[in-house]
């Protein structure tokens, strides 16, 4: 049976990239029931990624994207980490400001920790997030709509884009599920991808929040460069080099301190 939507199909063939090591142009041409041109824009998109290389009729994996968890199991991986991340963000949020929130574990904890603010207006792409500031009497929220992602509980697809084409923000608050100083700021899904770049675009300010496991990863879809990041929050956990790296794209390196 031809595979004609590309997200699917591009996951399917990095699926069989983990799984085999390698794959050929010729075979998925038949497993798919598309063009070899198809296919081969498709390996170019993965190793574009980092994830493969392209050899004489096909490719071979270089490195498997981190797993995927669903939002419940996220909000239990690193908690005291996040937690520290979510609070130091929130130190950055002033009266007046205009922000959006992407939807994601590590950035709920800011929504946590943004309950007494006051005269701020918030964005975001999170149900649980919208949630979780509903009985914040300082914030107005602001949902994207869309259709929901039942994994991530995240809103996307072409209305949630549309969305933010009439307003501008001065800062963005955005999780990742991979940051690489080559390959940039990666995510699993290429609908919360394409999301995550118009967010770059309608933002002033670009804040990353990640705790240090995602360092040198890199998941499938690409959100933006680095040099279209203002500023990291993490934990001590970084690695030297990577944060070297980051400092001298002039991206600045925020260590969240662990609460007493």
């Amino acid at each position: 049976m031809a595979i004609r939507n590309t997200r699917p199909r591009r996951q399917q063939i990095l699926q069989l990239l983990i799984d085999e090591g390698a794959v050929q142009v010729s075979d998925l041409v038949e497993r798919f029931g598309v063009s070899a041109v198809t296919i081969r824009t498709d390996l170019g998109q993965i190793e574009s990624q980092g994830l493969a290389t392209r050899t004489h009729g096909g490719a071979t994996l270089v490195r498997v994207p981190p797993q995927e968890h669903d939002i419940h199991e996220k909000d239990a991986l690193n908690l005291t980490l996040k937690e520290s991340i979510g609070s130091r963000a929130a130190q950055l949020v002033r009266p007046g400001d205009n922000i959006i929130i992407d939807s994601g574990s590590t950035t709920m904890t800011l929504a946590r920790h943004l309950h007494d603010h006051q005269d701020v207006t918030v964005m975001t792409n999170g149900l649980n997030i919208a949630w979780e500031l509903a009985n914040a009497p300082g914030i107005e929220v602001i949902l994207t709509g869309g259709q929901l992602r039942k994994q991530s509980l995240s809103l996307q697809g072409s209305q949630a884009e549309s969305s933010l084409t009439t307003y501008s923000f001065d800062t963005l608050f955005l999780g990742v599920d991979g940051l690489d100083l080559q390959f940039g700021l990666t995510t699993h899904d290429e609908g919360e991808a394409r999301l995550n770049h118009r967010m770059v675009e309608r933002a002033r300010r670009i804040v990353v929040l990640t705790d240090a496991s995602k360092f040198g990863r890199v998941s499938l879809h690409r959100i933006a460069r680095l040099d279209q990041v203002h500023a990291i929050i993490t934990d001590a956990g970084i690695d030297d080099a990577t944060r070297e790296g980051l400092l001298q794209q002039g991206i600045e390196v925020i260590i969240a301190e662990p609460s007493p």
